[in-house]
């Protein structure tokens, strides 16, 4: 999971402005430091990550898992995060599992590091740049949307994206008869995962039993 649950602490999250959220995850870009977004209306579940880029309606992370280990690029609305924090005792553990990582060869699996340096983030659309970037190379999606809030995703291939929405092509793990389509407005997306373990597995899924390759 991309997503950090820490069920049963029983924690209070101040909530912030949207202006006190652009500054924190400003800072963390600038510093290259570890931050939690929260996004999710339960506080239990969070994002870890290293921001990589803004725009005016989306933060764009690098994602970690539970073994904070690399697990995807994720994109999330800024208008759907409450609350952003940094140098918590959460953080500085997650900070040292993924020197455990690196050192033993497994941070990085599906080279992300170098699909960054190799590709410019700034001053684009960043749903659009990477919807058609998995359009592009015919890779699957990860979407949440704000119907949901995070209680499901919706796992896929998008196809006939337009400048309002796009449609998805999408499986579901209890029922298997059959790929389903899901039409969804690009202002309903709250977040987008891309490039990790979510979308691999999605892709084998398609692969072998819906014969998607």
């Amino acid at each position: 999971m991309i997503t950090v649950s820490l069920e049963g602490t029983n924690k209070m999250i101040e909530h912030m402005d949207e202006s006190r959220i652009r500054e924190q995850l400003t800072i963390s870009q600038q510093q290259g430091t570890l931050v939690e977004v929260y996004n999710f209306d339960d506080d239990d579940t969070f994002n870890v990550g290293f921001v990589i880029a803004m725009d005016p309606l989306f933060v764009l992370m690098m994602t970690l898992d539970w073994d904070c280990k690399i697990n995807g690029l994720t994109l999330i609305r800024i208008k759907s995060i409450h609350a952003v924090r940094s140098q918590t005792d959460y953080l500085t553990t997650c900070s040292y599992k993924s020197k455990v990582a690196q050192e033993y060869g497994y941070f990085d699996v599906f080279g992300l590091q170098r699909f960054l340096r190799e590709h410019d983030f700034r001053h684009v659309n960043l749903l659009d740049t990477l919807l058609k970037d998995s359009i592009k190379h015919e890779l699957p999606v990860v979407i949440g949307t704000n119907k949901y809030k995070g209680r499901d995703d919706f796992e896929g291939m998008v196809h006939d994206l337009t400048h309002i929405g796009l449609t998805l092509h999408y499986y579901n793990e209890h029922d298997l008869s059959s790929l389903w389509t899901y039409d969804i407005l690009l202002a309903q997306i709250d977040y987008l995962r891309v490039r990790g373990f979510q979308a691999m597995q999605t892709k084998a899924i398609m692969d072998g039993i819906f014969h998607q390759n």
